[in-house]
């Protein structure tokens, strides 16, 4: 019977014992990652092709289950810069509708990933392919904004890499110079604000006290929404705006819809309903490791991955239902949740409580956003999403680490994260077969003088499978050129794994010795080899040709040895 994972949100267990400090140094930092949140939420949306209340909705529906279902004590859900890509590559092939199907889709894939316990298998994807394809994705964030930060006029953008940079190169002629100031004065100061209020920085030594440090505490990009948005709107700039391409935000409710489903549908969406259950999952689990790490508060506990993609499900079900994007774990705003000083999932439910606040007193004001500012926001965010120095790293790691990370990177980049995800794991699984059949090694073993008896001996290291039995044919060969009678003795003590396939490896090596007329021999071995050896009745035809005369005329006596037809069962 296969275990089911018990579906018990974590909020229940960070309640207890709760106190009023840690109430409001929740409600501290959820206010905090929400007033984050708004900007981000509203630029992923639009560099998906989705309008921007898709975002703020999907942040506060999406928010709120993750925080309320999910499986970490910090952990802030909504939508992350890491499906822009794939957001607008399913928009552009299928359309928002079918989006939503196969959001609604990969919801029901997950709570069922978590359902079953899979949540530990999200470690088995190497480094190499996870850095690979974030990498990527960033390149291919930052090339979707080149539009709105350079104003340039181009009606529609393409859905590939090289297509849009063709059409930018076209179009290059179109830079509109107001909205590269305020896309270069937002990706500038977003650099510079937190160096600003730095130790020994000249601003700290200018001004101090808590009005400074208050001050410092605003988030970047909010600093940066506000006074640019005042400046285009006070000084008239022509840049478009939210207003202008999207006519603002609604100052109400999302509407709650079915969208049209048919099986049929359903099964045109297989591929990018597993891209984003699979993209889904990554992100959302590796963003609860990195919360482990960085969290010192002793009520904070590791996070329970099965629950956690659970709640990752059960958002993605729901979200569609109101025009949402996919929702998963986002690092920045969790990290930055963590650092606020949250101690439970009361701070998630806070911050999309917050983003829900905003939206309906203050959308009107939206409509005046430039969207070169939002496009400066996002740069900074793949700026900050790419780990660039693994690049520089790369000369201290072997040919198969290089491999996968660079064949990740271009494929993602060049094709899509599907492609480079199937690739590299395929890769990684043929590279791991090679560095383990490259451990095995066959030695040879100085055996004691036997009168009249010829004598051969090998020590068998690492694991016999499918990937290094060509390294039994030596052996094979050796035993086909030695006089008749050989004694054959293995040392199989290191030989920690054997297969079928290695199995039948040491049967050919039974079947050559008793062709000789000769006797083999096993010694030391360990519990998986014996285990598969005994189920097999391998130790059962080596007993019997022990018990079976030597000799030369042995060799050749009918019945002699195990038929050439006998195979491990």
């Amino acid at each position: 019977m296969v275990p089911i994972h018990r579906f018990q949100p974590r909020v229940f267990e960070a309640l207890r014992g709760y106190s009023r400090s840690r109430l409001l140094a929740d409600l501290g930092a959820g206010v905090t990652v929400g007033v984050v949140a708004l900007p981000l939420a509203m630029a992923f949306a639009i560099a998906s092709g989705l309008t921007p209340q898709a975002g703020l909705w999907t942040a506060i529906i999406g928010g709120f289950l993750v925080a309320l279902l999910g499986g970490t004590n910090v952990q802030i859900g909504g939508p992350a810069g890491a499906f822009i890509v794939i957001v607008y590559g399913i928009v552009d092939r299928y359309g928002v509708a079918n989006l939503l199907i196969a959001t609604a889709c990969a919801g029901v894939l997950l709570f069922a990933l978590g359902l079953l316990r899979l949540g530990s298998l999200v470690r088995f994807v190497p480094v190499s392919i996870v850095i690979g394809f974030t990498n990527g994705i960033a390149v291919l964030i930052a090339v979707s904004q080149l539009k709105d930060f350079l104003g340039l006029q181009i009606s529609k953008m393409p859905g590939n890499f090289f297509s849009q940079v063709d059409v930018m190169a076209r179009h290059a002629g179109t830079v509109n110079p107001y909205a590269l100031g305020l896309g270069a004065a937002c990706l500038g100061g977003l650099f510079l604000w937190p160096r600003l209020f730095m130790s020994g920085s000249p601003v700290l030594h200018m001004a101090e006290g808590h009005t400074v440090r208050n001050f410092a505490r605003i988030p970047a990009p909010v600093v940066a929404l506000i006074t640019l948005t005042a400046l285009s709107h006070g000084m008239g700039y022509p840049v478009e705006t939210l207003g202008t391409r999207f006519g603002g935000i609604p100052q109400s409710l999302p509407i709650f819809a079915l969208p049209a489903f048919s099986w049929d549908t359903v099964r045109l969406l297989v591929a990018p309903t597993i891209t984003i259950a699979l993209l889904g999952a990554i992100e959302s689990l590796l963003c609860a490791r990195v919360a482990d790490q960085l969290a010192t508060d002793p009520h904070i506990r590791k996070h329970d991955p099965n629950q956690e993609l659970m709640a990752q499900g059960v958002a993605n079900f729901v979200v569609p239902f109101f025009g949402g994007m996919p929702v998963t774990g986002t690092v920045a705003r969790t990290v930055t949740n963590l650092r606020a000083g949250a101690t439970s999932p009361v701070a998630g439910i806070v911050h999309a409580a917050t983003i829900a606040v905003i939206v309906l007193v203050a959308a009107p004001l939206a409509m005046h956003i430039p969207l070169a500012v939002l496009a400066g926001i996002l740069l900074h965010v793949a700026w900050n999403m790419g780990e660039w120095h693994e690049f520089g790293r790369l000369k201290h790691f072997s040919n198969h680490y290089r491999l996968l990370l660079l064949g990740t990177f271009f494929l993602t980049v060049v094709f899509d994260l599907t492609v480079a995800v199937q690739v590299g794991l395929a890769l990684a699984c043929v590279l791991f077969v090679r560095r383990m059949s490259e451990l095995f090694r066959a030695e040879p073993e100085r055996l004691p003088a036997a009168a009249g008896v010829p004598q051969l001996g090998w020590q068998l290291h690492g694991a016999l499978f499918f990937g290094a039995t060509t390294k039994i044919d030596p052996l094979v060969g050796a035993i086909e050129a030695a006089p008749e009678g050989v004694q054959v003795h293995l040392d199989i003590h290191d030989l920690f794994a054997l297969d079928t396939t290695g199995l039948e490896g040491l049967e050919q090596i039974l079947k050559t010795v008793a062709e000789r007329g000769g006797r083999l021999t096993l010694s030391g071995a360990q519990a998986q080899p014996a285990s598969l050896m005994e189920r097999s009745g391998f130790n059962a035809r080596l007993a019997a040709q022990s018990a079976a005369p030597q000799g030369p005329a042995a060799a050749s006596a009918p019945g002699h040895g195990p038929s050439s037809g006998e195979t491990p069962g």
